[in-house]
């Protein structure tokens, strides 16, 4: 587990961080009163960030900070006086950012922000500014942050970063730059991206406020003028990012079940639809199959929604511990799913939920103090027909067969 220390000498300050981030934040924590006991930690152990008080009784004067950035440890500046002085000898420094000791809504920022700095890591950021300075002053600042930062000097070397990076979440671009500008560069990329899966900021002189709004008519989510306070260029940037995490997670909630956390019916049927056009262009074999959990209503009545709910999650799992990477599981609704095998042949695919079935059959669900084991009948299809419903009515054909046929079997639809 990744670990952050706290350096406070505040003890029961420092004691309601500690506690709080074990309680809210998957992370250990380490606890320094000083900076020679801050120096002792940091020499035995490698911390994902530091929360540093600016005056400690050994360093009065934030020297601990210095320290502390010596080492190339990300830091949080936690401070009891937040005077203009404070605060632009803070932001010379390559802070994350500081942090006010006043209450508990300032307590819980912290934690917003190391969950921030988390997934930041996994976060792509482009700066396209034909200025050398200029991406070089915004690079540290996203790096502090702990983005991943590519930089490019016109829109053109932005277009080949991001053909290679297709994940890049964010792009800040300035306007007048040489071969493709701004507005050329956001235009492009709106033919790809749109909004709710790559947000752009453009970048904008303060008395020019016509290109502001042309930046927002074309496609950027927001506007930063430059120059601009290290502190703003840094809550946009992030709320952009966690505008587009909400979506993607608002986005899932839509098209999972909640259950399972497998596809739903509506999200699966979709993707059906345009899986099997592409399979009619270019010739991929692909087999699909309905599972059925048998005599699941007695599940129910014997041991209760609880436990057949657990049976439902354990059949999920089990079967997505078994499918390759790109073939896909969908609730269809009660106890019915569908498995959708791609780029399959015929016996490898007969194979697979005979193999399926079995294991289903000899795996064991103990809950609380009940021990259960269940079945599923299987009805299997290929990609024969054209269309969807009539494929999907062959393999409910074959499930019914396998249950008219004794349950807990296989049954193939040819």
């Amino acid at each position: 587990m990744e670990k952050i220390l706290v350096v406070e000498d505040n003890k029961a300050l420092s004691k309601l961080i500690a506690k709080k981030i074990s309680q809210n934040i998957d992370f250990e924590v380490d606890v320094a009163h000083s900076l020679k006991e801050a120096q002792l930690f940091i020499s035995k152990n490698k911390y994902f960030i530091t929360l540093l008080d600016l005056n400690l009784p050994d360093a009065p004067n934030g020297e601990v900070v210095d320290y502390v950035l010596s080492k190339n440890i990300p830091s949080i500046v936690l401070t009891a006086n937040v005077d203009k002085e404070t605060r632009k000898n803070i932001l010379s420094k390559n802070v994350i950012d500081y942090v006010y000791k006043g209450n508990m809504d300032d307590v819980n920022y912290i934690f917003h922000l190391i969950e921030r700095l988390s997934k930041n890591r996994n976060n792509k950021v482009m700066i396209v500014d034909d200025s050398i300075p200029m991406r070089s002053e915004m690079k540290q600042i996203l790096e502090a942050q702990m983005y991943k930062v590519f930089c490019a000097a016109h829109g053109e070397e932005a277009l080949v970063y991001i053909k290679d990076n297709p994940d890049i979440k964010l792009v800040l671009t300035d306007y007048n730059m040489p071969v493709i500008d701004g507005f050329e560069l956001i235009k492009t990329l709106r033919e790809d991206y749109p909004k709710m899966q790559m947000c752009i900021i453009g970048m904008t002189e303060n008395s020019d406020q016509m290109l502001s709004s042309k930046f927002l008519k074309i496609g950027a989510n927001d506007i930063i003028n430059k120059p601009f306070i290290k502190e703003e260029l840094i809550c946009r940037v992030n709320n952009a990012v966690e505008s587009l995490e909400y979506i993607e997670t608002i986005s899932d909630m839509a098209n999972t079940d909640l259950l399972t956390g497998a596809r739903n019916r509506r999200s699966f049927f979709k993707e059906m639809n345009s899986y099997m056009d592409n399979c009619r262009q270019n010739g991929e074999r692909f087999a699909v199959g309905i599972l059925d959990i048998d005599d699941f209503k007695n599940i129910n009545e014997k041991y209760g929604h609880d436990t057949g709910d657990i049976a439902i999650k354990e059949l999920v799992e089990l079967v997505q511990d078994n499918i390759k990477g790109s073939d896909i599981i969908a609730r269809l609704g009660g106890e019915e799913f569908c498995v959708l095998l791609k780029n399959i042949d015929k016996n490898k695919a007969v194979e697979f939920f005979v193999r399926l079935r079995l294991k289903i059959a000899n795996n064991l669900i103990s809950f609380e103090n009940i021990d259960l084991k269940y079945t599923v009948s299987i009805g299997v299809t290929f990609n024969g027909e054209d269309d969807f419903k009539e494929l999907m009515s062959q393999a409910d054909m074959a499930l019914y067969n396998a249950k008219q046929n004794g349950k807990n079997r296989v049954e193939i639809s040819e």
